[in-house]
């Protein structure tokens, strides 16, 4: 395979697949950034709307040797203030949205004998954050789907690896939506919004996500890469050694003092 790589990068008008974009871009790749707003238009909660972005690719180029799933939000709310519906939307872009994704580039990378998926997941997905049940939860679940996708098609040349950023300094934190329910009188209001000032004030103060990039990048040019990356501040990455070794009651009484009071 020659150095220079077909890579699309879903959401990429901003933050981390903007960042990843650029800097891969100036590495000399093929890059198709695709967002529902910017680039290449995809809506990764339609499957047509995929298809025809991976078919287009593929008309153009023959090939497609990366893809990064970044598209991605997040919605903020108790778990009883966020209604099945906001939680379905939820899933459909984190979770769903990546499941699209593979299927729709996975028959031409496995015909190729070779190719790279890397989805960005989280450090939420594996330690729940109070009050980001929802978002939490796709990216635990992309925790499982990564897993198992790893094992299917390795046999195919095709590697797959997952990046768990914790905060980083992205839009995310502006776009982030509050379920309709979280204000008004609802009994877990102020505590909800003191938790949600504390995320937006940790994630402002986080890096830039042009460290996340450099990961990427690293991954991408890995002859053997690992599952799973950690990136982001050293509190955050070491509280996922610390909730391997220690009893989950210290971890909860952790994420209480941090979030919740």
């Amino acid at each position: 395979m020659s150095s220079s790589r077909v890579i699309l990068i879903t959401g990429a008008s901003s933050g981390i697949g903007r960042s990843c974009a650029e800097l891969l871009a100036k590495r000399g790749h093929r890059v198709y950034g695709a967002s529902r707003s910017a680039g290449l238009r995809l809506d990764v909660r339609d499957e047509a709307s995929v298809n025809e972005v991976v078919r287009s690719i593929l008309d153009r180029e023959r090939r497609l040797d990366v893809v990064i799933n970044n598209a991605g939000f997040g919605i903020a709310g108790a778990i009883e203030n966020t209604s099945i519906e906001e939680a379905k939307e939820q899933f459909e872009v984190n979770f769903f949205g990546v499941m699209r994704v593979c299927r729709a580039v996975l028959p031409a990378m496995r015909s190729q004998g070779q190719g790279t998926i890397v989805t960005i997941g989280s450090i939420g997905g594996l330690i729940a954050i109070p009050y980001q049940g929802l978002y939490s939860a796709t990216k635990f679940a992309l925790e499982g789907l990564t897993e198992s996708l790893r094992l299917e098609v390795r046999d195919f040349g095709v590697r797959v690896v997952l990046i768990e950023p914790g905060d980083h300094r992205t839009g995310f934190t502006q776009n982030r939506r509050s379920t309709a329910e979280s204000g008004g009188a609802s009994p877990y209001r102020s505590v909800f919004e003191r938790a949600v000032t504390r995320m937006a004030n940790d994630e402002q103060a986080g890096p830039p996500p042009d460290r996340v990039a450099a990961l990427v990048a690293k991954v991408i040019d890995s002859r053997r890469p690992r599952l799973r990356y950690t990136v982001g501040p050293v509190p955050q990455r070491a509280a996922v050694w610390l909730k391997r070794l220690l009893p989950y009651a210290a971890i909860e009484a952790i994420m209480r003092q941090n979030y919740l009071r």
